[in-house]
């Protein structure tokens, strides 16, 4: 029998036996986050869409506990002395879901796909890999235009798509070229990937259901789960009674404070927090007037009650110094902290051109409707702000709708409140996704830097093949980026979440966490015991 027809009965199987929920012996996990969770690898890099990368396909290299790259598809590489050719040699025993082996053509098609596509995490490679060259059926090799030092842990964010499938499905005309649409519209609801789990069901903005890949090259163990469901809602009355009802496994991190109290008040429920390199800013707009003033800029970091929030909203988080996460490599700890002092505030306002305007103007702050705590944080910075003066509207925008706002500078806010993790552990990939202006145009920066300087002194910090001269350059970026104070720097976010402790053992909450967003939601290192489950049902 050919293995691609092992496969469709072995689908076909699980695919029934997961249509009755919790069936005898069935493992399934249930994980809510902030919607949209967009599963083309090309075009996503939020949290949740990180997340269904991790579990649909599969990477070069894979990162450990440390954010160290770890062989995976790739069993070896090597690199040019001048750091700008890296040659993969990769495993024969991959297979994607449709059955068909995974080789070099694969990998050569995924990258050209992400850097023509200039989406998601295709800043990580845009003008930066000139070329990708098939050696063989089983080796590839990258050309960089110039020496990159992270080169290899950014590998952590190219999941490698099945070419003939995303071939056969792609609409022409398109924006693409001769590549039509370049399946976009076929990734919106499948995967084309070779992970451990595969698309069985996806209904955007509400759910993503995927089953176990029966034939995925590495061992599953038995106690991982047979269906894993990502459900779009943060709504606490929501994710408090599905918890309580052992219908959810895995909150979302974004509930507030009286949230957790609440679920850690659940038999059986535990709330576990880790620091995963992720800090919440106020994107300042620096291109929308008053804004785009520096001065007005820093009277409200002045003006700012930091101590309130992370004693009140955020307990259990740390003041934030500077742009990058104190625990991501390559953090500068002698970078300036602003703390509230109105005397300052009121001293940088009148440098001010606005300051004779103040009655006149108003600032726009845009906080996410799905993180309620965000509300608190916005009507504490209106109250800060009103006491020198300035004018704060606080608007409640949906996560959706605030990715599309962000898109075009004139439709971005004078303020977004916005959590943002690193897409590699280093302070480079904060820097770049935050501040460089290839990012602008996307969720990660509100800011309109748009700063040739700036950009300069990043790219020649990333193509420092030498570690401890790269910190150093990185450690001066911050510098500058503070001095522009184009964000205010919150804190550096601990994550928590709400789990089903008494029936499922998730690495991360036993402090084997993963400094890279996403990866820590692997399903396949999860184990669910639905014995136990039915023990604490019956229990209650």
């Amino acid at each position: 029998m050919r293995r691609g027809t092992v496969f469709v009965l072995s689908v076909l199987a699980l695919v029934a036996f997961g249509l009755a929920a919790w069936g005898e012996g069935e493992r399934v996990l249930r994980i809510t986050f902030a919607w949209p969770t967009y599963i083309d690898p090309a075009i996503g890099s939020d949290f949740s869409s990180s997340s269904a990368f991790v579990n649909l396909y599969d990477t070069l290299v894979y990162p450990d506990v440390n954010g160290d790259p770890q062989p995976h598809v790739a069993v070896k590489w090597e690199v040019s002395e001048d750091g700008t050719v890296w040659t993969f040699y990769l495993r024969d025993d991959v297979y994607f879901h449709d059955g068909t082996p995974l080789t070099a053509e694969d990998v050569k098609f995924s990258m050209d796909r992400i850097t023509t596509i200039g989406q998601g995490y295709g800043f990580l490679f845009v003008d930066r890999v000139v070329k990708t060259e098939v050696v063989d059926d089983y080796t590839v090799r990258f050309y960089l235009k110039e020496p990159f030092g992270p080169f290899l842990t950014t590998l952590y964010r190219l999941y490698i798509v099945n070419k003939d499938l995303v071939e056969a499905n792609i609409k022409r005309p398109g924006p693409y070229g001769e590549w039509g649409d370049y399946g976009t519209e076929f990734l919106l609801t499948h995967d084309a990937g070779s992970g451990p789990y595969m698309v069985k069901e996806f209904r955007t903005e509400e759910e993503l259901v995927m089953v176990k890949n029966p034939d995925y090259w590495l061992p599953i163990p038995e106690e991982a789960p047979d269906v894993v469901r990502f459900i779009g809602t943060t709504e606490p009355a929501t994710i408090r009674t599905m918890m309580a009802r052992r219908e959810l496994e895995i909150s979302d991190q974004w509930q507030p404070q009286e949230a957790w109290k609440a679920l850690d008040a659940i038999e059986g429920v535990e709330i576990t927090s880790f620091f995963p390199g992720t800090s919440f800013y106020l994107m300042l707009h620096t291109r929308k007037p008053p804004t785009d003033d520096i001065h007005f800029r820093r009277a409200m970091a002045w003006a700012f009650d930091y101590e309130t929030v992370i004693r009140d909203i955020f307990p259990g988080s740390i003041q934030s110094r500077g742009p990058v996460a104190q625990s991501l490599p390559g953090h500068d700890p002698t970078v300036f902290q602003f703390h509230r002092d109105l005397d300052k505030a009121r001293e940088e306002l009148q440098k001010s051109k606005y300051y004779d305007q103040l009655d006149q103007i108003e600032v726009e702050y845009h906080w996410i409707a799905e993180v309620p705590d965000e509300e608190k944080v916005a009507l504490l910075f209106m109250a800060n702000m009103a006491e020198i003066g300035i004018n704060v509207k606080v608007v409640k925008v949906p996560w959706m709708s605030v990715v599309e706002e962000m898109a075009q500078m004139e439709t971005s806010p004078n303020i977004v409140s916005i959590f943002v993790a690193p897409h590699y552990p280093e302070a480079g990939s904060i820097l770049e996704s935050r501040y460089h202006s290839s990012s602008a145009p996307t969720w990660e920066q509100n800011e309109w830097l748009l700063d040739e300087t700036f950009d300069k002194m990043l790219e020649d910090a990333l193509a420092t093949v030498d570690r401890e001269e790269r910190f150093r350059k990185y450690a001066e970026l911050q510098h500058y980026i503070v001095d522009l104070c184009p964000s205010i720097f919150l804190f550096d976010q601990v994550e928590k979440h709400a789990y089903q402790a008494a029936y499922i053992d998730w690495p991360a909450a036993r402090g084997e966490v993963i400094p890279v967003m996403g990866y820590n939601m692997a399903a396949r290192f999860i184990k669910v015991y639905p014995e136990k489950r039915e023990a604490l049902l019956k229990g209650g």
